[in-house]
């Protein structure tokens, strides 16, 4: 892999981590049309380095927090009082499914989820998903009215996005907005689910990652993921307090015909 190639797929990881365009099918699919060697799941894993930074240094101030409320729980015997102590209840809830599916489906996703026709199928069906949800959902719920229904179906969207081209962030945001969360809540509890499950995803990978090697790629790629991950964040905060999110929507459904196309065209020339 190259210097360029590594700082592509950066750029690419940071951005559609945090955008609901699924980064996974992004990282499939660069490659693929590029001509480029597949960089495998652990180059994938390990980008996610830098948007786990990311998303630490961005919400460094509600992780702070959290961290605090964290400690409260574990001293009162797990008793939740204040919002907060809720909050990091109801986020350890949210990831549970996540965990399991990534733990028990971990070979498939490394193998048959990495097809480009069901990526770009997954592109197309969560895209208009998406844009329906968020255009008929109601938008009066913040994170304070989450309860443990709320935070379990949302952990079940996000078990989802195992699939390359159904997005995590997607799926979650999607599932947040069905359940009336207001567009900029959706987005800010889907980003802070994405800690944990990132950070356990690097943590089972990261030991394969170093016994390939620390290369300079490998360094410019995670670097570039976590300067475009922050960036990613707050170009989303910033646009969904004024617009839908049909933009994302319709970007996945172009992105996911150009690659049918592409699959169709290369079928038909050998």
């Amino acid at each position: 892999m190259t210097p360029f190639q590594a700082l592509v797929l950066g750029l690419l990881q940071g951005l559609a981590e945090f955008l609901p365009i699924s980064s996974s099918a992004h990282l499939t699919l660069a490659p693929w049309i590029l001509g480029w060697n597949d960089p495998g799941l652990s180059f994938d894993v390990a980008l996610h380095l830098g948007t786990l930074v990311a998303v630490l240094w961005y919400f460094r101030a509600e992780w702070a927090r959290l961290a605090r409320a964290a400690i409260s729980v574990s001293r009162q015997g797990g008793r939740l009082v204040t919002p907060d102590e809720w909050q990091v209840a109801l986020l350890v809830v949210a990831t549970i499914p996540g965990g399991v599916a990534g733990f028990a489906l971990e070979r498939k996703a490394d193998e048959a989820f990495r097809s480009p026709t069901l990526i770009a199928c997954a592109l197309i069906g969560m895209g208009v998903v998406l844009w329906a949800v968020d255009r008929w959902a109601g938008r009066e719920r913040t994170i304070g009215t989450l309860t443990w229904r709320d935070a379990i179906a949302i952990g079940i969207a996000q078990a989802f996005a195992l699939v390359p081209g159904v997005s995590r962030s997607g799926a979650t945001i999607t599932a947040g907005r069905a359940l009336r969360l207001n567009r900029e809540s959706a987005a800010v509890f889907s980003f802070l689910m994405s800690m944990p499950i990132i950070a356990a995803a690097a943590v089972l990978k990261l030991p394969h990652v170093i016994r390939e090697g620390i290369t300079m790629p490998l360094v410019i790629g995670v670097v570039t993921a976590a300067v475009s991950g922050w960036l990613a964040i707050a170009i989303v905060l910033r646009y969904v307090k004024s617009h839908s999110y049909g933009a994302f929507a319709v970007y996945r459904v172009v992105v996911g015909a150009a690659v049918l196309l592409l699959i169709m065209h290369r079928a038909a020339h050998g």
